[in-house]
C-alpha cells in the first residue's frame, strides 16, 4: 500500500506476479473527468473479465465546481460527486432503472432544482460514513458496476488557471471559460497527497489512457498532483492520449493536436506520453459548420509533428453516429476497440515486465 504521500513502500514495488496476471488479461486505467471519461468506461466495461480486460479503473479528477457538485461542495464542504456519478453509471452492469435514477435530475423544488439524484446519494453516504470512498463503494455495490472508480485525492481543491493576459481564473468553471489562451494552470494545495488506490491501480497498470475530455479542466487537473505523476512514472505502461475531435470554446480555442500533446507533455514530463489515439473518421461539412457557430473547430494534427514530439500516433475510427442530433462525440465501442488492441501491444517501449 502507498504512503500517505502516494510514495509505495517496498513490498509494494513488486511486480513478481505480473507474467501470470497478464495472462489471465490486462489492467487498464483511464485517467479524466466529465463525460468523455465515461463515454470511454461505458464501452470497456464489456470486456471485464475477458481474456483482454482483467481490471478496469477510472481515475477521476475532483476540482469540479459548478452546476449541482459545485452546490454540493460549497454548501457541504464535499468532494464534488458528478463526475464520479458519471463513471459509476457508466460501469453499470446495467444502465436500466438503477442507472437511470442516478441520472435524475429533479426538474423544480426549492434547493432540489438542479440537483441530480446520484449527486445527493453520494453526498448522503458521505455524510453517513465520513469517507467518500465508502459512498463510492455502497455505489459500486448498487449499480453492480464492473471496474473500478477512484477519486484522484480526497483533498478538496481548487483548481486555478492564469492566460496569457495576466488574468487569475479562480475554479473549474472559470478556467473552462477563460476566453483566452491559457499560460498555465495549478492547484490549490498544491500538492495534495494521491489517493492511494488510485497510486496502485496507475503503478500496475498496463496500459494507462488520458482522455478524452476537456484538457485543462478534466485531464491536466489529475496530473497536477505529485502523486498521480510519481505513479505513472513508476508504472510499466504504455501511456496513450486519447485527442479530442473539436476544440472547446473558451478553454482550448484554435489548439490543435501538437497543442494538445505539449501541454501534456508540460505537466506530465517529457518522455511518458508513448501515443497519441486520434480519430481518422472525417467530419461531415455540416456538423463542422454548425460547431463553428459557437467557436468550435475540428481537433486537426499532423503525423510529423507528432512523431517528431516522440510519439506513436494511432488512428482509427472513432466517431459516434450521431446524425440525427449533429452532435460531434467519440463513440464508446469503437473507443473501447481500439484501447484494447493497444493494450494487447503490451507494456511502454523498453518496458518489458
Amino acid at each position: 500500500m502507498p504512503s500517505f504521500d502516494g510514495t509505495p513502500n517496498t513490498a509494494s514495488s513488486s511486480s513478481s506476479p505480473r507474467r501470470s496476471q497478464q495472462a489471465a488479461g490486462l489492467s487498464l486505467v483511464a485517467v479524466g473527468g466529465g463525460t468523455g471519461l465515461s463515454v470511454l468506461l461505458r464501452g470497456l466495461k464489456h470486456h471485464v473479465g475477458t481474456r483482454q480486460l482483467r481490471q478496469l479503473t477510472g481515475v477521476v479528477t475532483v476540482t469540479d465546481d459548478g452546476g449541482s457538485s459545485g452546490r454540493l461542495r460549497r454548501e457541504l464542504g464535499v468532494l464534488p460527486p458528478g463526475d464520479i456519478r458519471n463513471c459509476l453509471v457508466a460501469l453499470a452492469d446495467d444502465e436500466a432503472l438503477l442507472a437511470r435514477l442516478f441520472q435524475y435530475r429533479f426538474p423544480a423544488g426549492d434547493g432540489l432544482l438542479g440537483h441530480s439524484f446520484g449527486n445527493l446519494f453520494l453526498t448522503a453516504l458521505t455524510g453517513i460514513t465520513g469517507d467518500f470512498h465508502q459512498a463510492i463503494l455502497t455505489a459500486e455495490s448498487i449499480l453492480s458496476v464492473r471496474g473500478k472508480v477512484f477519486p484522484a485525492t480526497l483533498t478538496d481543491v481548487v483548481l486555478r488557471g492564469r492566460g496569457v493576459s495576466g488574468t487569475l481564473y479562480q475554479g473549474e468553471s472559470a478556467v473552462g471559460g477563460s476566453n483566452e489562451r491559457l499560460e498555465g494552470i495549478e492547484i490549490d494545495p498544491p500538492a495534495p497527497p494521491a489517493f492511494p488506490p488510485a497510486f496502485s491501480a496507475l503503478e500496475r497498470a498496463d496500459l494507462i489512457l488520458l482522455g478524452p475530455g476537456s484538457l485543462y479542466t478534466s485531464i491536466l487537473p489529475n496530473l497536477l498532483i505529485p502523486g498521480i505523476r510519481q505513479a505513472i512514472q513508476r508504472s510499466r505502461a504504455r501511456v496513450i492520449l486519447l485527442l479530442n475531435l473539436m476544440t472547446q470554446p473558451g478553454e482550448t480555442d484554435r489548439m490543435m493536436g501538437a497543442d494538445h500533446l505539449r501541454e501534456t507533455q508540460r505537466y506530465l514530463g517529457q518522455g511518458l506520453v508513448h501515443g497519441v489515439l486520434a480519430s481518422s473518421s472525417p467530419i461531415p461539412q455540416r456538423w463542422v459548420e454548425h460547431y463553428a457557430e459557437v467557436g468550435s473547430e475540428p481537433v486537426r494534427y499532423v503525423r510529423e509533428e507528432l512523431e517528431a514530439m516522440g510519439v506513436e500516433l494511432v488512428e482509427a475510427d472513432l466517431l459516434a453516429d450521431s446524425a440525427e442530433e449533429e452532435l460531434v462525440r467519440h463513440d464508446s465501442k469503437k473507443l473501447a476497440r481500439a484501447a484494447l488492441e493497444l493494450a494487447a501491444r503490451g507494456p511502454r517501449p523498453g518496458g518489458d515486465r
